[in-house]
């Protein structure tokens, strides 16, 4: 047999015979990039040949044009004798259903869609996103004039903005960032859940949830809740990490005071705010879960069709699920245009030599692990002071011993909070702020101990090359 040259397309497909369960997979393709398909034709490309094709030119057209409303060009063609079929399927502009439902060709495999990935579909197809959705309801009162000020604020810094946008009312402002309909006036939820007063109302997932576990998911040991207007959220969840869940270790360059956190911040809110615009809010919350020794940041929405984790990785077009928050990120200086975000992690991970967060797509979103690798150094140094102090610092009595382990888990503990944890820990006793001043004093002199800052906002540093 000879074999056939197929027309160039991006999808092409060789059937031998027709069957009207391929009127899915026509489906599947004008939702798609369209293809080729070609009956007759075996997977060699090696022409087999149809029977009744008289009847086929036909029926195909017809049966397509019934089941789906769709126009396409059905040719007969014949090579050696032997006649076949090339059904050639233009993309649709208009979401496509066939018997009430919608295929979608992704790769090499023919997706049903449903849920969610159906909404999205159809939002896409329409070019339409969630958050250009009005709400009837709302007026200017629901945004919250603070919102708007910090927006302003950092997009004029970025010089995003002029600095005559301060003297636009509110109504005005969202009008020129196109948060109000023009032709009915009503206010975006894009508006809403930005610079809106209470964003719940709007959307009852716009909650940002961190947790802090233990050795499992299933040992939750603390737990934050953020809810603020989306514009005020990066800064608002870098704050309650740097305080609550992750490390900021101490250096110096001259005489100022660096406390950088363990993760890179740029690209730590880089993830933040993909995570932010990309989610898709008829779903669930983002949630942060924090490890010992990782991170995960997950959130609801898988990528956009024919988009890949290893594509990310690549110079890529920015597709933004929420157009209308993205360009309001972008012109608060929050995300760079033109999908350079990952490339901004890379380098943000690379400049401090940390290994790069592993992204993939799992439960219906997209996750980033991260490890902690400045954490769990710090926690083998603590390890290392812990267990020197109870096997080889035989110069030192029992009390002070306990003293150095409560300065290894807390540097800026106070000689008070001190002498009431010794008292619990040796036998009732109390203990005065006295006697532990007296110990750190020995403790100094002896070269295990050193005082930076002062009395209330300096921190103790145990010397570890005194051992």
């Amino acid at each position: 047999m000879s074999k056939m040259k197929a027309r160039e397309c991006q999808n092409v497909e060789y059937k031998t015979s027709w069957h009207d369960k391929y009127l899915e997979w026509i489906c599947g393709f004008a939702n798609a990039q369209g293809a080729a398909m070609y009956f007759g034709v075996n997977d060699d490309h090696e022409v087999v040949g149809l029977k009744n094709t008289k009847k086929l030119l036909e029926d195909i057209p017809n049966k397509i044009v019934n089941a789906m409303g769709l126009v396409v060009d059905v040719n007969l063609h014949k090579q050696d004798g032997l006649e076949y079929i090339e059904v050639v399927i233009n993309p649709a502009n208009v979401p496509i259903s066939y018997k009430g439902k919608y295929y979608y060709r992704s790769g090499s495999t023919m997706q049903e869609l449903t849920g969610t990935a159906l909404i999205d579909f159809i939002m896409r197809k329409l070019n339409v996103t969630w958050d250009a959705a009005t709400e009837p309801s709302a007026k200017i009162d629901d945004i919250d004039p603070e919102a708007i000020k910090y927006f302003l604020d950092r997009a004029i810094r970025e010089g995003r903005i002029n600095e005559s946008a301060r003297n636009d009312s509110i109504e005005q402002l969202l009008l020129k960032l196109h948060l109000i309909n023009e032709k009915n006036g009503n206010i975006t939820l894009a508006a809403l859940l930005l610079f809106g007063k209470d964003v719940e109302r709007w959307n009852m997932t716009v909650a940002f949830r961190i947790g802090r576990f233990g050795s499992s998911q299933a040992d939750l040991i603390i737990q934050d809740r953020i809810v603020c207007p989306l514009i005020m959220m990066p800064n608002r969840i870098i704050e309650v990490l740097r305080t609550k869940y992750l490390v900021a270790p101490i250096h110096y360059e001259g005489m100022q005071r660096i406390e950088p956190l363990e993760i890179p911040e740029d690209g730590l809110r880089e993830m933040i705010c993909n995570s932010i615009i990309h989610k898709d809010y008829t779903g669930t919350f983002i949630q942060m879960k924090v490890f010992d020794d990782y991170i995960t940041l997950w959130n609801g929405g898988m990528l956009p069709p024919n988009y890949s984790v290893e594509k990310l990785m690549q110079p890529h077009e920015s597709h933004p699920r929420n157009r209308l928050m993205a360009n309001v990120f972008y012109l608060a200086g929050f995300i760079e245009a033109w999908g350079r975000g990952y490339e901004k992690i890379r380098e943000a991970f690379k400049a401090e030599n940390l290994e790069m967060p592993v992204f993939e797509e799992v439960r219906g979103g997209f996750m980033a692990t991260i490890k902690r690798e400045k954490f769990m150094g710090i926690q083998k140094g603590k390890n290392f002071v812990k267990d020197f102090v109870k096997d080889f610092a035989k110069d030192l009595s029992e009390r002070q011993k306990v003293i150095l382990e409560l300065i290894n888990e807390n540097p800026f503990i106070s000689a008070k909070e001190i002498s009431e944890k010794i008292s619990e820990k040796i036998s009732g006793k109390t203990i005065t702020d006295r006697t532990i001043q007296t110990d750190l004093a020995k403790l100094k002199k002896k070269g295990y101990l050193t005082r930076e800052g002062g009395r209330k906002e300096g921190r103790w540093i145990i010397i570890v090359t005194a051992w």
